[in-house]
């Protein structure tokens, strides 16, 4: 007999007579009830075991966490809550779980431990219904994408590439660590090495995404990036995924456009298929929030932020108003700022980002048209000569979200930029190919998928969002 799901269950329109269903037990009260949930939903269903005709030895292993398969009929229930429930006339014991040894009991824990037992956290409402949600705005970005007639390319993880200039790189090698080769010079042998060269675990996709998009129109790599950075953050994780659209014939505005599309549609779509599980978060965080001084509690509730990006257009604003904005700024006036913002080219900070969102604008906002130096050499010099094409979109409660640029074409100009910061032209010979042959005006973005469903799912820590996260010092699982 196949089992059925108990989110099928708790759907059905009508009772049954025979069901089959299978989970792990969330608790187990009065040797009668038992709360079961599969991961099909938020929801457990209740279960209720006729405990006199009942094994005491198949009672007792009914414990938190065990897997049983149970079989009864689906009939309607007698408490509140919940439309129906399960009159259990088999139980069978599928896999038992030590009650006093078992991590996750059904009790609040912290963040932390949980993170400590992220081989078992999914058990728990909250990180059940994270991943839940973090799947589905997965397939939304390929939905998203397939619908528009993108290309999903796969870009190498292992590259020889930095793309963003940053040195802070994961390096790959085969060679013994023990007795590393050495040349002339006294440096190590990378021709010995299994790539015959010096590589590393890739921090984007970006520029082998261009090569593609100046063949194939239109076209985006999702995937898994890393970057050696010590940040010990809330925010910062050393391994996470990225979504990069790349466009050909698409100038700074188009790549605004398709920007503000794609976020609004994948939002839009995770509200659409996850009603439940935002519920829960939502109430989960508000639980969380009256812990909190009223000065460091959100403004807006879950859904009423994610509603928020779906219902304003997104302000679009250039940098250089954006700077007259927060340098008149009270916060600024009054040094409540923690970074003052004191003259053009200062580098954003979130509290300047948030500012201009919540406080200024009250909508996402859209900043673009930075000072080149403080942007990647691969943006489009504007005419001006100081500023660059470039856009970063800012969200409610946390800040830049997506950060983008319209790719410097020329090559001349490409050229004289790689050698101002010191990029090795051989080095990116494929890269500046595409300015050889054919150039264009084409654009892209790129979008740190853990950012979008720490905002999605409310969750203040970037490590609460990736089912095994990899920060300093922590490889664990």
């Amino acid at each position: 007999m196949k089992h059925t799901k108990v989110i099928e269950l708790l759907n059905s329109a009508q009772t049954m007579q025979d069901v089959y269903v299978k989970g792990w037990v969330r608790t187990f009260r009065n040797n009668q009830f038992i709360a079961l949930n599969d991961g099909s939903t938020i929801h457990n269903i209740q279960c209720v075991v006729d405990f006199e005709n009942t094994p005491a030895e198949v009672l007792k292993r009914i414990t938190t966490g065990a897997a049983v398969a149970l079989k009864g009929s689906l009939v309607e229930s007698q408490g509140k809550g919940q439309k129906f429930e399960v009159q259990v006339t088999n139980v069978e014991i599928l896999g038992d779980s030590d009650a006093e040894k078992f991590p996750m009991q059904p009790k609040k824990h912290s963040l932390e431990f949980l993170r400590e037992n992220a081989h078992l956290r999914v058990r728990t409402n909250a990180f059940g219904a994270i991943m839940r949600v973090r799947s589905v705005l997965a397939f939304a970005v390929h939905q998203y994408f397939q619908e528009k007639g993108f290309v999903y390319v796969n870009t190498p993880v292992i590259t020889g590439a930095d793309a963003e200039g940053a040195g802070e790189m994961f390096q790959v090698t085969s060679l013994p660590l023990d007795s590393l080769p050495k040349n002339e010079e006294g440096k190590v042998d990378f021709k010995k090495d299994f790539f015959g060269k010096h590589t590393n675990l890739t921090v984007s996709g970006q520029l082998e995404a261009e090569t593609f998009a100046m063949a194939l129109g239109q076209v985006y790599t999702f995937g898994p990036t890393f970057r050696a950075e010590n940040s010990n953050t809330s925010r910062h994780l050393a391994e996470f995924w990225m979504i990069e659209p790349e466009v050909a014939f698409n100038d700074l505005h188009d790549n605004m456009d398709l920007a503000e599309d794609f976020i609004q549609y994948v939002i839009q779509y995770t509200m659409d298929k996850c009603g439940d599980d935002l519920k829960f978060l939502e109430s989960r965080l508000l639980e969380e929030e009256k812990q909190k001084p009223q000065a460091e509690r959100s403004e807006m509730a879950l859904l009423e932020k994610l509603n928020f990006v779906l219902e304003n257009n997104f302000k679009r604003v250039s940098y250089t108003e954006a700077i007259d904005i927060l340098k008149n700024s009270k916060p600024n006036k009054n040094k409540k700022f923690q970074y003052l913002i004191e003259e053009w080219g200062a580098d954003l900070q979130s509290e300047h980002e948030r500012f201009l969102v919540e406080k200024h604008f009250k909508s996402p906002v859209i900043v673009y048209d930075y000072p080149a130096n403080i942007k990647s050499f691969y943006m489009r010099l504007n005419e001006d000569q100081k500023t660059v094409a470039a856009m970063d979109i800012l969200f409610p409660g946390i800040g830049e979200i997506v950060g983008g640029s319209q790719r410097e074409e020329r090559l001349d100009v490409l050229l004289e930029k790689m050698k101002v910061i010191g990029i090795d032209e051989e080095e990116l010979w494929w890269y500046l190919d595409t300015r050889r042959f054919g150039t264009a005006v084409h654009s892209g973005f790129g979008l740190g998928f853990e950012r979008l469903v720490l905002f999605v799912t409310g969750m203040t820590n970037i490590r609460d969002v990736i089912p095994f996260p990899r920060t300093p010092g922590n490889a664990e699982f």
